[in-house]
């Protein structure tokens, strides 16, 4: 409407004029890319908006713009010519989990600096980001830098093989901490190399994380590994007097595959995902079939600064993040006294918690316990609703969301498995063959239909939401996924597993921003790891 677009439109035209003064030009690029094109410049995983154009091409629609600008700039731009500073202001299009009410068109407000490399450069695009934060009125928030070459060189001085290499950045990149201990106990790497593969992603602080990130990588990194690079960058931001709002986070790889060096993401206090991000990307350009050149920038997101400003999430930030109490999203049912028992061990304050009557959220010393299903913890954490909280693996699979996987605290075990009537085997097999896929009833679609792509067949999945043994049994499917502990209900069923498909325990989780920007949340962490090493 009028009064929306408008304001939206003074936004744009504020950051606009602060890129333009800084000798920033503006590009425009399609809306729709062709995906074989675009896909020479990164990855482009299965885009749900595609069509295909009169001559056969699969088309896509852009999902940023950071690759589309370099596919032009690679093919259009004269390197003798630069350094080139270009700037956008344009819609982009990206699926989004179902359910969780965020748009899937939104506005990126960005630059792109190609042909320049270095510190100097990467510090022009990071002191631009918060140059813009501040022009539009965001007055609090916090900037995380990392860097993709600490780990990737380490991963290549330890790991030899690539398989190996691709598991860990996988598990780093979807903040699983858990999976990536397990991944790394795997390893048949030295005991040394394993624990600092472990550490390195856990390192975060100040500037002075960045001498605890050098020394971890001195034995194995020939050269700096990237630290010198992130060190310039904090001595930049304290010439232009955002020191203060900077912090490293060795976790912090972004969701793209093309960055080759610095990347961040910007953070405002009550918002759940990250108001603007970017990065260094040397590699991308010369895969177009141009010439090379380093490049990096940043986009803002138009739709979150929107949100920061009128929910008023800069003042809550700038009256104190600390100041209010932690939420944390407890879970109702049999993990309940467990989480309980494990609050009470890392030092909370859990007396409202022996006595909940119908109360859905009660208050402790510096606590704010918000009681869910752990089905839905995943989305109050994910949405904003609470800064943290514990729930089982199964749940954090099914919900999709981007949270970050802290801590398996051990309780709560059980495990998924495929199940199929005792007395019919073959008749999946025979089905398969007959139908080139196998008719599965679950109450867990995701979960399902990852492990059905990880074995490499066709499946089609019934959902349910009670009572999935009825599924074989009455011969609406050929098997069912289901969660067990026992294995009591499978038996009095007279069903029988057929394989595993993974294992289950209760793990403390948060958002990305809650991680990055509140410290409670680390060390209520640490004390839950602390207090379940003691309770065993």
């Amino acid at each position: 409407m009028p009064e929306e677009a408008a304001a939206r439109e003074r936004i744009c035209r504020t950051v606009s004029d602060g890129f333009a003064a800084h000798g920033y030009i503006p590009v425009e690029t399609p809306l729709l890319e062709d995906r074989a094109s675009l896909s020479r410049g990164a990855r482009v995983d299965d885009a749900a908006f595609q069509l295909f154009d009169g001559g056969g091409r699969l088309l896509m629609m852009r999902s940023d713009l950071t690759m589309p600008i370099a596919r032009m700039a690679s093919t259009r731009l004269d390197p003798a010519s630069g350094p080139f500073r270009l700037r956008y202001v344009a819609p982009v299009v990206r699926e989004q989990a179902e359910f969780t009410g965020r748009s899937r068109q939104f506005t990126q407000l960005g630059i792109e600096l190609i042909g320049d490399a270095g510190s100097a450069a990467d510090a022009e695009v990071v002191s631009l980001a918060a140059e813009a934060l501040d022009a539009v009125g965001v007055a609090v928030w916090r900037m995380v830098c990392g860097s993709v070459k600490p780990l990737k060189e380490l991963l290549n001085a330890c790991v030899p093989d690539a398989s190996d290499r691709r598991a860990v950045l996988g598990l780093v990149h979807a903040s699983d901490f858990v999976g990536l201990d397990e991944c790394v106990a795997g390893l048949s790497i030295p005991r040394q190399a394993r624990e600092a593969i472990r550490t390195l992603p856990r390192i975060w602080g100040g500037a002075d994380a960045l001498d605890q990130a050098a020394a971890l990588l001195e034995p194995y990194v020939v050269g700096d590994g990237g630290i010198d690079e992130l060190r310039a960058l904090f001595d930049a931001a304290r010439d232009a007097g955002f020191a203060d709002r900077l912090s490293v986070d060795f976790s912090v790889l972004n969701s793209f595959d093309y960055y080759t060096g610095l990347v961040f993401a910007v953070y405002v206090g009550g918002l759940a995902t990250p108001v603007a991000s970017g990065g260094r990307y040397d590699e991308a350009l010369c895969r177009f079939g141009g010439a090379s050149m380093p490049a990096a920038g940043f986009a803002l997101t138009l739709e979150a600064v929107e949100e920061a400003l009128e929910a008023g999430a800069a003042v809550e930030a700038a009256e104190g993040c600390a100041c209010r109490p932690l939420r944390i999203a407890v879970p109702k049912g049999s993990l309940f006294e467990d989480s309980v028992a494990a609050f009470e061990a890392a030092g909370l304050d859990v007396e409202p918690l022996r006595d909940l009557g119908r109360h859905l959220i009660v208050r402790a010393e510096d606590v704010e316990y918000v009681i869910v299903r752990p089905t839905d913890a995943p989305a109050f954490v994910a949405s904003g609703g609470a800064d943290c909280g514990i729930c089982g693996r199964d749940s954090l699979v099914e919900a999709g969301f981007d949270l970050v996987q802290m801590l398996d605290l051990g309780f709560g075990a059980c495990r998924f498995v495929v199940a199929e009537p005792a007395d019919a085997a073959g008749r999946a097999q025979a089905a398969l063959a007959r139908r080139g896929s196998i008719r599965v009833s679950t109450k867990y679609p995701r979960i399902t239909q990852m492990y059905y792509d990880r074995i490499g067949q066709q499946v089609d999945i019934v959902t349910l939401h009670g009572n999935i043994e009825l599924g074989p049994m009455v011969g609406m499917s050929d098997r069912i996924v289901d969660i067990t502990a026992t294995g009591t209900t499978l038996r009095e069923n007279n069903l029988v597993v057929v394989d595993e498909v993974m294992a289950c325990t209760a793990r403390f989780f948060a958002s990305p921003a809650g991680v990055r920007c509140d410290e409670r949340i680390r060390r209520l962490a640490a004390a839950l790891s602390a207090g379940g090493t003691a309770r065993h």
